[in-house]
C-alpha cells in the first residue's frame, strides 16, 4: 500500500499505520513530504514494526532518531536546512557546490564492510559486500551508538556510514545505499528478503 507522507500527521498516522506488517521508507529528494516519514518512523519504531529506510528513507531515520531518542529536537539534515545546530545528515564536501541533488549520485559499486553478528551481516551472510549509492552522514555517531542505533555498515576507505540498525528492535535498518538497484524478481537484494522474513516471523 502507498502512503503519501504528505498527507501523514500525528493525528491520522495510527489509523493509517496500525494494520501494515512492515514499512519501506522509499529514496527521494528535498524536503516534500519529510515531515511525515518523521511521523511513521516514530510510530514504526515505538511500535515495533518491521521497518526499511533506503537512502533518503535512512536519512530521515536517523534525523528521527535524533530527535526523538537523543532530544534534538531541531536535528535536520543541511540538504534540508542549511542552518540546522544539529546536522546530524551532512553533505559531503565536494557535495556543497552542487545545486541539483539528484545529480550527486556515486554511480558504480563501492565497498562496504557489515559488523559482525548484526542483522544486516546476518542477511547478506557475510561481512564485505558492494552496493550503489550516494552518500551523507553527520558526526554524532557515538551518540547514536549509546542510544542504542547502531552504525553496522560502513565504506572501509572512507569510514562513511552506510547501515544503521536498531538491535533491540525486531528489525530496523536504514541504507545509505540502493538495494532496490541490483533486485531483480528472481534475484532479490538480501535486505529484502530479510525484511520480509522478519515481517512473516513479526505477526507469528
Amino acid at each position: 500500500q502507498y502512503i503519501h507522507s504528505e498527507k501523514l500527521t500525528e493525528s491520522n498516522v495510527e489509523e493509517k499505520l496500525s494494520s501494515m506488517d512492515g514499512l519501506i521508507i522509499a529514496p527521494g529528494f528535498g524536503q516534500r513530504g519529510v515531515e511525515g516519514k518523521f511521523v511513521a518512523l516514530k510510530y514504526a519504531r515505538e511500535h515495533d514494526m518491521p521497518t526499511f529506510g533506503i537512502c533518503l528513507g535512512m536519512q530521515c531515520m536517523v534525523i528521527e532518531y535524533a530527535r526523538d531518542v537523543l532530544g534534538y529536537k531541531d536535528a535536520n539534515s543541511t540538504e534540508m536546512d542549511v542552518n540546522t545546530p544539529h546536522n546530524v545528515i551532512d553533505l559531503m564536501e565536494s557535495q556543497k557546490c552542487i545545486s541539483n541533488m539528484g545529480g550527486t549520485m556515486r554511480l558504480g559499486e563501492y565497498d562496504c564492510i557489515l559488523q559482525e553478528g548484526s542483522k544486516a551481516e546476518q542477511a547478506y551472510g557475510k561481512t564485505h559486500i558492494k552496493e550503489r549509492h550516494r552518500h551523507r552522514f553527520g558526526d554524532y555517531r557515538s551518540e547514536f551508538e549509546a542510544a542504542g542505533m547502531k552504525c553496522v555498515g560502513e565504506n572501509p576507505d572512507t569510514h562513511l556510514v552506510e547501515v544503521v540498525e536498531v538491535p533491540s528492535l525486531t528489525w530496523y535498518i536504514g541504507v545509505q545505499y540502493h538495494p532496490e538497484y541490483n533486485s531483480t524478481v528472481l534475484n532479490p537484494n538480501p535486505l529484502f528478503l530479510s525484511f520480509i522474513k522478519a515481517i512473516i516471523d513479526h505477526k507469528k
